[in-house]
């Protein structure tokens, strides 16, 4: 009889042990749980979890959730590694690199989520491919959505290869390419053809069902970043030459922790191995690269290069992605926010920014259509000093 009350007593005493410790740990369980749900592996959970508790979150749970949550927290990271001069080390670079490889897929994971499902929701001028089968690609263009989706008569190398009622009642596969977000693909069907506006056109049917064909992996950001271009011969590099003397000058139009977009003055070459050198809010940026391929203006004789990073320092990695997420310090959040009163104050903010960007669009115009420096583009036999 006495063991049989003391194995009740001990089973009562551990179930309240483990009620407590659920308690206390409740929190911390919750947000585990929550992490393996999400498809986050164990790592990553306690890195987030150590994120959440230096930064005191009230509720760390929103960093798998929320992306403002996250860069607050990161904002917070940098601004604390500043203050104590570690923000350089090793270790706080490391980190800061696992978390923005975090943010990265986090605000990815949310951008997926609010790719189009209809074809009603495309905007006009939106330039599309059309696959009619046995005939090949075609390009065009939408001109209006409405009830049904006008497009511009197909062409192929620039010519009208079909005539319009060789278009009626065929079915066909368009696709389309959305800036800032990802390729699309849907079937549809020619309702009809006829004129828009004076000009031959398309009618087709909308469709609820597009297809997400390819999504970002990495966020950029639109800029206007004066840089120097130089073009690698060399078979072994050394990563870690600064160049001093100029190189070829060009325009970062958007960036990213995975290349950039440039604009140069002349004629640019697919499958160049370049390296682009440049300063961003004080830090210095070498990034090697491997033009992937090149949109040329013959009218201004400018081109458009579409580089991929092949190789960047993790220390400059970080500085590209604080500056993609506008991820700064309180202090320096402070300071804008004060100069952006004053100039709401004044009233001229909108007409300074204006003027400002018609004169800075001036001159880098003039410098890319004149070049200071020999072509690299013309490939000229010289070696480039590369140190080994």
């Amino acid at each position: 009889m006495f063991f049989s009350i003391l194995i009740v007593v001990l089973g009562i005493v551990v179930l309240l042990l483990l009620f407590w410790l659920y308690k206390v740990f409740s929190l911390k369980i919750e947000f585990y749980a929550t992490g393996l749900d999400s498809k986050f592996t164990l790592p990553e959970i306690t890195m987030l979890w150590k994120l959440g508790k230096d930064t005191n979150m009230e509720e760390p749970l929103s960093l798998f959730f929320s992306v403002k949550a996250l860069s607050n927290c990161i904002s917070q990271i940098i601004e604390n590694s500043k203050k104590v001069g570690t923000e350089n080390t090793p270790q706080i670079q490391n980190f800061l690199g696992k978390l923005y490889k975090f943010r990265t897929k986090l605000e990815l994971a949310s951008d997926s989520k609010r790719g189009l499902e209809s074809s009603r929701a495309l905007d006009n001028n939106q330039k599309i491919r059309i696959v009619l089968k046995g005939a090949g690609v075609f390009a065009s263009k939408i001109i209006n959505n409405g009830g049904e989706i006008t497009v511009s008569i197909p062409v192929q190398d620039g010519k009208v290869k079909l005539q319009s009622n060789q278009w009626e009642g065929k079915n066909i596969s368009v696709y389309l390419w959305r800036k800032g977000d990802a390729g699309y693909v849907f079937d549809t069907k020619v309702v009809r053809t006829g004129v828009f506006l004076g000009n031959p056109a398309l009618f087709l049917q909308h469709s609820e069902n597009l297809l997400r064909t390819q999504k970002r992996k990495s966020i950029r950001t639109e800029c206007q970043i004066k840089a120097q271009l130089y073009i690698i011969k060399s078979k072994i590099t050394d990563y870690s030459t600064v160049e001093t003397a100029p190189g070829y000058q060009c325009l970062i139009e958007d960036i990213s922790s995975d290349g950039a977009l440039v604009r140069i003055g002349g004629k640019g070459i697919a499958n160049v191995q370049m390296k682009i050198q440049f300063e961003l809010e004080g830090t210095l940026i070498v990034m090697y690269t491997v033009v992937r391929s090149v949109e040329y203006n013959a009218a201004n004789n400018q081109s458009r290069l579409h580089l991929e990073c092949i190789h960047l320092d993790p220390a400059m990695r970080n500085a590209i992605l604080t500056f993609v997420y506008k991820i700064i310090p309180e202090e320096q959040k402070n300071a804008e926010a004060a100069l952006n009163e004053l100039e709401k104050e004044e009233d001229e903010a909108s007409t300074q920014k204006d003027d400002a960007k018609e004169k800075t669009s001036s001159e880098i115009d003039s410098s890319l259509a004149s070049p200071v420096v020999v072509d690299p583009f013309e490939l000229a036999t010289e070696e480039v000093d590369i140190e080994e």
